[in-house]
């Protein structure tokens, strides 16, 4: 499963963040609330995707994306789209080379 990049270096999740008046760790909790499993987030990956400092990280998991997204969403209205790109169309299904088979 490819990997979510986060927006403008987590620029829309510390925003979302303050309109919801949510802490790095209340917000980690919340994630537990949208969790069917109740697991959620920690409030470390939570930090790092909001972070800007040398521990940041740009990308996440789908289900670590939507868990942020959910909770900030039901306070803010905040869509995943607005927080989290989309990857782009993988090129891995365009040829590179000539199979050995059709080496002459």
């Amino acid at each position: 499963m490819p990997k979510l990049h986060r927006k403008d270096d987590g620029r829309p999740i510390r925003a979302a963040m303050a309109r919801a008046g949510l802490s790095i760790p209340q917000l980690a909790k919340a994630t537990r609330m949208v969790d069917p499993a109740g697991k959620g987030v920690s409030a470390a990956t939570v930090g790092r995707l909001a972070g800007q400092g040398k521990t940041a990280r740009n990308k996440c998991e789908l289900a670590t994306a939507w868990f942020i997204a959910e909770a900030l969403h039901q306070e803010t209205n905040t869509p995943l789209q607005d927080l989290f790109a989309m990857p782009t169309d993988s090129t891995s299904t365009i040829e590179r080379s000539t199979p050995d088979a059709e080496e002459e």
